[in-house]
């Protein structure tokens, strides 16, 4: 698993000016910089800048860049302060430990205590925050019925809370934490393909939004809005959805996730001009926010969750050597040495967008491999996977219905829709 913070905004440039590296790296060197200072870009230095593994490129570099693109070095992603190593892929905390750190939260005397009371002593808003915020990074590896019920369990907790004695800004601050909890629990619902209590659990977090102002949170229940319209193949009310939440989410992660979900549904329409543009909207967005303290939440974006969303935006966009590279350099970027993942949920679907790639190249057994590691993997997102599978599913029976290896990978594509209409997710255990 790599350390470094990927660079979105030159990645996103690239592109939209739909080059591979190669031809970026002759564009470079055929600069007047570069044929004055004799360049010698080649492909893997385009990639290490991509990757973050170079920051700061040397000044005829710059210069170059400057004269391909019509940008200065920072509206490219690129940054002078030297970087401590990356939290960003892997966090300091991995999100399993997040889980036990919350029940240790909860089962704390003093915290026990004042979620007894009838008033809201000193400390508990802090406390709850915390404790929520602990469960959103659980969600990435803790199995979606897990969370979902200690989610639940919390939220009979504290709701408790919202009849007693509050102040106006505690009661605000209360129904923030109550409004994260529910839109988690929406998360994991949809997950689990519990779809009306997915449906009310974002429209009461939505709510919860509007009634203090709250854009953010409002911006995160219109992204579950067009998630949802995502996967149930309403492509133009996702393009919807993630713009009207746009207009209320601000400068935040949300609006990064909106914009990504915009760009996901005009690939999914085939609009590639205006998907490039929504992804290059998004690593703007994301490049002028904080690198965040703990990119295991939910809510949080970061740069590699850009790279995960091109991968499948150019799947879909059949750009298939864009969407194999953003694929696996998403492997890559969240499997540790010891071959576990801190994002399963993003390893599976990288391994499905590659599947594609491999059908419409001929290979099938590559293909089949792909989709069956997406199924192996643990903690999943059973909608989210369906979905996912069904698209590997359909190009591998237009090209070799008739192939033994297609029909073991559509066996294991019904076993996993049959856990999914039946709410048994154990069916694929």
């Amino acid at each position: 698993m790599p350390d470094y913070i990927p660079n979105v905004r030159l990645r996103a440039w690239r592109n939209q000016e739909q080059l591979s590296r190669v031809q970026m790296a002759d564009k470079i060197n055929a600069t007047p910089i570069g044929v004055a200072e004799r360049l010698t870009c080649d492909e893997e230095r385009v990639r290490r800048w991509e990757a973050g593994e170079v920051r700061w490129p040397r000044t005829p570099y710059r210069l170059a860049l400057t004269q391909l693109t019509g940008l200065e070095p920072e509206a490219l992603g690129f940054s002078q302060t030297k970087q401590t190593g990356s939290s960003l892929i892997e966090a300091r905390v991995i999100p399993a430990d997040a889980l036990r750190a919350e029940a240790d939260l909860y089962g704390t005397m003093e915290l026990a205590q004042q979620l007894q009371a009838s008033d809201v002593g000193a400390g508990t808003l802090e406390a709850l925050a915390e404790a929520v915020d602990l469960l959103c990074r659980a969600y990435p590896v803790v199995p979606a019925g897990t969370l979902r019920d200690r989610t639940q369990k919390r939220l009979a907790q504290i709701n408790h809370l919202l009849a007693g004695r509050l102040t106006l800004d505690q009661h605000r601050e209360l129904l923030v934490i109550t409004g994260w909890l529910t839109a988690l629990l929406g998360c994991v619902h949809y997950d689990l393909g519990e779809r009306e209590e997915a449906e009310t659990a974002r429209r009461a977090a939505f709510e919860m939004g509007r009634q203090v102002g709250h854009g953010e949170l409002m911006g995160w229940a219109h992204e579950m809005s067009a998630w949802f319209a995502l996967v149930e193949g309403r492509y133009e009310d996702v393009v919807t959805a993630a713009r009207m939440g746009q207009a209320v989410a601000g400068t935040s992660s949300a609006m990064v996730q909106l914009t990504l979900q915009e760009a996901r549904g005009l690939a999914r329409i085939g609009d590639r001009r205006e998907a490039d543009r929504a992804l290059t909207r998004g690593a703007e967005v994301l490049g002028g926010l904080p690198m965040p303290s703990h990119p295991d939440h939910h809510f949080v974006f970061d740069h590699a969750k850009w790279v995960f969303y091109a991968a499948t935006c150019y799947t879909w966009l059949a750009d298939d050597d864009r969407a194999e590279e953003h694929a696996r350099e998403t492997i890559q970027m969240h499997t540790r040495p010891d071959g576990t993942s801190n994002a399963p949920m993003r390893v599976a679907d990288a391994h499905i967008d590659l599947g594609i790639v491999h059908v419409r190249r001929g290979d099938l057994d590559a293909a089949v491999d792909e989709g069956m590691a997406a199924f192996d993997i643990d903690r999943r997102s059973l909608t989210d996977l369906v979905n996912r599978a069904g698209d590997l599913d359909r190009v591998l029976r237009q090209r070799y219905r008739r192939e033994a290896l297609a029909e073991e990978f559509h066996d294991r594509f019904v076993m996993a829709r049959r856990a999914l209409t039946s709410r048994r997710p154990e069916l694929l255990d």
